[in-house]
């Protein structure tokens, strides 16, 4: 991946369509040569860093989205509630993120069907109706819920890139790399979502330009909504202290 790795960016920039760059080269679809691919290009060990920041900060924001952002909305509060109930008993660190991901997708107002597709838990690759998933790097689960599913798929531009994904972590990584390995921007309906995971999980802050796809709304360096979410939660990190 890493002596090939130019010759891939090549094919990238000149729009070479994910079929072509699923055929041609299979292995930057599956974990590990995404993972290289991805740290090339950023500079960032995708996975390594994810799980860091999660390991840092990831309580810390699920104890403010459950005490001080749960009571900002009532539309909030009812989507908090029943994510809680989705989750049940199910514990442990990719549960954890799984459930910041999706109180994320809550807070922003965010659309969870744009980034997640649901399917039959035995559903295969082949039965996937492709016409429903969004064009933008998706998570297929396979199941009725993040919580409880046991494989994942991963499609990217309505094209099947990787049918056994086992975690919801490694799913959800993935999921990110390919807006970079692929050079697609985020969709204004996840913007706000996917650049704070950007800056405070992924720690990637570049000091201009940005990956949401440019719209009259979208003219500012950093989504003021974003800076908003940051804030809140070092106020809330000071008083707790």
């Amino acid at each position: 991946m890493k002596s090939t790795f130019y010759t891939q960016r090549q094919e990238a920039n000149k729009g070479e369509d994910i079929k072509y760059l699923l055929e041609n080269w299979p292995y930057w679809f599956n974990e590990v040569g995404m993972t290289v691919h991805f740290n090339e290009l950023t500079g960032v060990d995708l996975k390594e860093t994810f799980l860091k920041n999660v390991e840092q900060k990831g309580e810390r924001l699920l104890h403010f989205m459950k005490t001080v952002a749960v009571n900002k909305t009532k539309r909030f509060y009812q989507a908090a509630t029943k994510l809680q109930l989705l989750r049940g008993e199910h514990t442990g660190s990719s549960e954890d993120v799984t459930e910041m991901v999706l109180l994320l997708l809550a807070y922003f107002d965010e659309k969870e069907d744009v980034i997640f597709h649901y399917v039959e838990d035995t559903c295969l690759a082949c039965e996937v109706d492709m016409d429903r998933v969004p064009l933008t790097p998706t998570i297929v689960v396979c199941g009725q819920s993040c919580y409880s599913s046991r494989r994942m798929m991963l499609s990217v531009d309505q094209v099947i890139v990787n049918e056994n994904i086992s975690s919801f972590i490694t799913s959800f990584c993935m999921m990110f790399a390919s807006y970079y390995c692929f050079n697609i921007n985020y969709p204004p309906t996840l913007a706000s979502t996917l650049e704070f995971l950007q800056r405070c999980f992924f720690s990637i802050n570049p000091e201009r330009g940005t990956k949401v796809e440019r719209t009259k709304a979208t003219q500012l360096h950093v989504n003021p909504k974003v800076l908003t979410l940051i804030q809140d939660l070092s106020d809330h990190e000071w008083r707790a202290v």
